[in-house]
């Protein structure tokens, strides 16, 4: 089985078919969804090809307390569909025309998960104006590919390269050309200082087949986060062994409840 779609198989969580609304970014048909009426405004940002879809769990809930927005990515979910090698960059360009196009006007709380996260720390460091706090679920980085390695160099290489060959092939995840290539990366003090809440999950993966979910990367995956997390200014890290990639999908309690306390901090600034 290729290295992708074991991923995929492992990670990607069931559906919810919601009943979004449309704007039009770069000629683009892009979904979205906003609720709620707080005096904050929440910005989630879905992992790799999921959708808006990917936070059913949670977005009813953050809009007990929040205005929520949701969007799906051009290509992704319901947005109108194409194919291409997107860059980071590109994604968090079209993230800020989507809140323009929604005459946001103040900055909002920055949610992401998995590759959704790159996304948002490429956000974070070219557009600083637009966020107050900032949150990564799960968030995929530049040393993915360093953990793989230092566990087994050759093993790694050879999963790592099935990966860039199903990026080329299927031209929208973007998980090697994107940011495993990449170096450096947008990072604190690129980010500013704000707010930030990093959580990881340690849960142990039955299927071992990948270098990335062997017991070893996953105690790897939990001290790096800590460690990343906490050099910021007004870091927080949260791990979590009840949860696999979608801490959203398993622990939407636990999300929401971070998520709130992330306003709160932001609010006593």
């Amino acid at each position: 089985m290729k290295f992708l779609g074991l991923l995929l198989s492992l990670l990607l969580p069931i559906a919810v078919v919601a009943k979004p609304s449309f704007i039009t970014i770069k000629g683009y048909k892009v979904e979205y969804e906003i609720a709620g009426k707080g005096k904050q405004t929440v910005f989630l940002e879905a992992g790799g090809s999921a959708g808006l879809s990917d936070w059913d769990p949670i977005f009813n809930r953050l809009a007990q307390f929040s205005r929520v927005i949701r969007y799906s990515r051009i290509g992704n979910g319901g947005s109108e569909q194409l194919s291409k090698n997107y860059s980071s960059e590109e994604y968090a360009e079209e993230a800020r025309l989507v809140l323009e196009a929604l005459n946001i006007k103040k900055p909002v709380v920055y949610v992401a998960h998995s590759y959704g996260a790159y996304i948002a720390r490429r956000f974070a460091a070219t557009y600083p104006e637009w966020l107050s706090g900032l949150m990564l679920i799960e968030p995929s980085s530049e040393h993915d590919v360093d953990i793989m390695r230092s566990i087994d160099l050759a093993k790694a290489e050879k999963q790592i390269a099935q990966v860039k060959l199903d990026d080329l092939k299927n031209g929208m995840s973007n998980q090697y050309l994107d940011f495993w290539s990449k170096r450096p990366l947008p990072d604190y003090p690129e980010i500013g200082d704000i707010p930030v809440t990093v959580i990881a999950s340690v849960k142990k993966y039955n299927n071992k087949e990948v270098l990335f979910f062997t017991d070893k990367a996953r105690e790897m995956w939990g001290e790096l986060h800590t460690q990343w997390a906490l050099a910021f200014p007004q870091g927080k890290a949260v791990l979590t062994d009840k949860s696999y990639h979608f801490p959203q999908q398993d622990e939407p309690e636990m999300v929401v409840q971070e998520v709130r306390e992330l306003l709160n901090r932001i609010e006593v600034e």
